[in-house]
């Protein structure tokens, strides 16, 4: 590998190719590469101004990181209950959970299953919001024929390495159509450093500010590299996780055509005692997870386990739940629909190097159970 000999490991041309490459996937005109999904979400929200006093709407049936990066920036995350059928946000909530603070809706790409963008967008138009959308389980997804990414103002990609297009360690990235934006996130990433941490205080602060005019007396030297403008970030995607990344996206199509495959097959051979997912509306699911409903997770769970096949039980606990959130008073029972899916879901393994042969035994075994038990 030419990289490790050049001593390029961050920044540098394998991370601007897999940018380029990004983009040209997703067709977005700019894509900013970072540390982490979670760093994505942060650097989102604060190139779009959110912080102190803000509210952002969004679902508490997620990672924990998506309400805890609305916290970090010192916004206040607002929860709205999910749809039974993908679990993705109930759209018709969102109106009644504006007020004047509101900011953002933050929408989760859950399990690979595209949200209700109309309606969503559609919302956010009517009440001058902004759409920072969690994608960070949703590469490869498609929403009337646009690849989830393109979809938003703003959009969160993951690499961490059990996601669809995953790395060997972690990483993230942004993208937008927004050329302020843009501005804004590149500063972010790297200490608002440099004459574009100039150019995205004055976007943030929406006016000209005064800077010192700096000059080199040594042509190869930046003048401006030790100027911040900005409290900013260290927030990079490293060369050689890059360079993973580009040779996996080559494979991502075949990968999700797998997933694909896996999940068609997961739909047709489960017994009815189980809730199998549905796509709903105008999406194409990349089946990051296949999840299932039962009343006896448990249990089930514990069967499989000793068949020797490793489940996931996201969600158990609903952001809304969790005790570092307990400060914003939400009660058991107000988000019924979240709560119920944190008991009730069971994900069952789904990833490309599944063959046809452990595929049926997962799904000869999740039918046994309830052969057995009823």
């Amino acid at each position: 590998m030419s990289l490790l000999p050049s001593c390029g490991y961050i920044g540098g041309s394998a991370v601007r190719d897999f940018e380029q490459e990004m983009r040209a996937y997703l067709n977005v005109p700019y894509a900013v590469s970072c540390a982490s999904g979670t760093d994505a979400l942060v650097l989102a929200l604060r190139a779009c101004g959110i912080g102190p006093g803000d509210e952002v709407i969004t679902t508490p049936f997620t990672f924990f990181a998506t309400g805890e990066a609305i916290a970090a920036v010192g916004a206040t995350p607002v929860f709205i209950d999910i749809r039974y059928e993908d679990f993705t946000m109930d759209a018709t909530q969102i109106t009644a959970a504006i007020t004047p603070k509101t900011r953002a809706i933050l929408p989760v790409h859950i399990f690979g299953a595209p949200c209700d963008m109309d309606a969503i967008s559609a919302v956010a138009k009517q009440h001058n919001l902004v759409v920072i959308e969690d994608a960070a389980q949703a590469i490869g997804c498609a929403y009337h024929g646009m690849h989830i990414g393109a979809t938003a103002d703003i959009s969160c990609f993951s690499f961490y390495p059990t996601k669809n297009l995953g790395a060997i360690g972690d990483g993230g990235m942004v993208t937008t159509s927004h050329e302020n934006i843009y501005t804004i996130l590149k500063a972010l990433k790297e200490h608002g450093a440099g004459e574009i941490g100039v150019q995205a205080k004055e976007l943030l602060e929406g006016e000209s500010q005064p800077h010192a005019v700096l000059q080199s007396t040594n042509n190869s030297y930046d003048p401006y590299k030790y100027l911040n403008s900005l409290i900013g970030y260290n927030s990079r995607l490293d060369a050689i996780q890059a360079t993973v990344l580009s040779i996996k996206l080559r494979h991502l199509p075949e990968f999700n055509r797998r997933r694909v495959e896996i999940a068609e097959t997961y739909t047709n051979g489960l017994t009815d005692q189980v809730v199998v997912p549905r796509v709903v509306g105008e999406g194409v699911h990349c089946w990051h997870q296949y999840v299932i409903r039962t009343k006896e997770k448990d249990a089930l769970c514990t069967f499989l386990n000793e068949k020797g096949i490793g489940v996931g039980t996201f969600y158990p606990i609903p952001l809304h739940l969790q005790p570092a959130f307990s400060y914003l008073g939400y009660q058991a029972g107000v988000l019924p629909q979240a709560e119920r899916a944190a008991k009730e879901t069971v994900c069952l393994p789904i990833f490309p190097e599944l063959d046809t042969s452990e595929v049926q035994y997962i799904i000869d075994s999740v039918n046994k159970f309830f052969d057995q038990h009823h």
